[in-house]
């Protein structure tokens, strides 16, 4: 190998003399040696580049990191063995949410709490995993959990304004909105059925949260064109999703609400024969009270062994939902009703005779009363005992 000194590496390089004696000193100058007090470097030897000047690869961004995510665990499971999804997912990052939607479906509503708490440090993660961690906390009726959730959720959308990342903390956030029964509280873009901000695997459950939106307002023939729809777009054979079998019993729920009982009958067996044979008793738990009382029928007829534990765990979770339906409504209530209702709801509280507050707003005391029952309506109570409970 042919060496050069260090002024013969100056010329070549166009550098001083004492530029190059500092990257010796910095051993920077790759094959140099030192022979006595003289440096000799390798005659094909680069000018090392300036760190001040190289630019650092720049890291992954949230967005895109969060989209990685999604598109690694929205996969179909194998309708066989859906557990077998996870063999496939060797990081723990990517294996986290589906153990907590797993988890979810089996009513293990702790397993899913603790996989958003593995999560830790990880946004992304977190993120993906907030969703289903929400709908744990509503049916554990775990309200410290929840705030948990939605102090993370309400910083990403603080922090990123009007872009993807906030969009979908808000998307995780209408799980509670919908799960509560705080229409309202939904996001406009989601109301108005505007995804566009959206990447496709997201949208199936910004579609879902839509369907329970409807549900929640009371347009079952709008949830069910949703639900059907969603059915012939979002569903992929085979395999099995957690929105399709969602999907099917919202279908099932809206012709229920329609008296439509022979349809709801059909979607009901299709979600039962997906997901019951697995141990996925919570879709079935949490809607029980939508069908009044033929759900409980067609799990006796047709799968008996699965009806003790879905009429358990739906006693166990109407009872927490209660409660945390009724705390949430008292932390929101200004966001729940209008401004207008919650005045009014303040002098109902009150023991203000209907006359005296008809006569504040000028309007009838007919047009107030049915007011008042829609207001009874939003916060689920039946006097004006129970409005104060909230509102005062």
């Amino acid at each position: 190998m042919e060496y050069i000194t260090a002024v013969e590496a100056a010329e070549k390089w166009g550098v001083t003399l004492r530029q190059v004696q500092r990257l010796l000193a910095e051993n920077r100058i790759e094959g140099a040696n030192k022979y006595y007090r003289s440096w000799m470097i390798p005659s094909d030897a680069e000018k090392p580049g300036d760190p001040r000047q190289e630019k650092k690869m720049p890291s992954k961004s949230l967005v895109s990191d969060l989209a990685e995510i999604i598109n690694a665990t929205v996969l179909p499971m194998p309708y066989e063995n859906p557990t077998a999804i996870l063999d496939n997912l060797t990081e723990e990052r990517l294996r986290l949410p589906i153990e907590g939607e797993l988890a979810y479906l089996r009513g293990d509503f702790e397993l899913t709490k603790r996989c958003y708490h593995k999560t830790e440090g990880d946004k992304a993660s977190r993120l993906r995993t907030c969703s289903i961690a929400i709908a744990a906390a509503i049916s554990m009726g775990d309200y410290p959990f929840y705030l948990e959730v939605e102090y993370f959720l309400k910083g990403i959308v603080k922090t990123n304004t009007d872009n993807e990342l906030s969009v979908f903390a808000e998307l995780c956030l209408s799980n509670a909105y919908t799960g509560a029964i705080a229409p309202s509280m939904v996001p406009e873009w989601l109301k108005n059925g505007d995804f566009t901000l959206l990447s496709p695997n997201m949208k199936p459950d910004a579609v879902y949260k839509r369907i329970k939106y409807f549900q929640c307002l009371g347009k079952y023939e709008s949830m069910l064109a949703a639900a059907e729809t969603a059915l012939e777009l979002c569903c992929p054979a085979p395999g099995i999703t957690i929105h399709c079998i969602y999907f099917k019993i919202m279908c099932a729920a809206a012709y229920s609400a329609l008296k439509r009982g022979d349809e709801a009958k059909r979607w009901l067996r299709e979600a039962m024969k997906i997901a019951l044979p697995h141990g996925f008793i919570t879709p079935f738990a949490e809607s029980a009270t939508a069908f009044g009382g033929l759900l409980e029928q067609l799990i006796q007829q047709e799968y008996p062994a699965y009806y003790d534990a879905v009429i358990s765990q739906w006693k166990h979770t109407f009872t927490n939902w209660l409660a945390f339906h009724n705390r949430f409504t008292k932390d929101n209530v200004t966001l729940i009703l209008s401004l207008r209702d919650y005045h009014m709801a303040q002098l109902a509280a009150q023991g203000i005779p209907n006359a005296e507050i008809a006569e504040i707003f000028h309007i009838s005391v007919g047009r107030l009363k049915i007011i008042m029952h829609e207001i009874y309506g939003k916060l689920y109570v039946n006097s004006r005992k129970e409005l104060a409970h909230y509102i005062l």
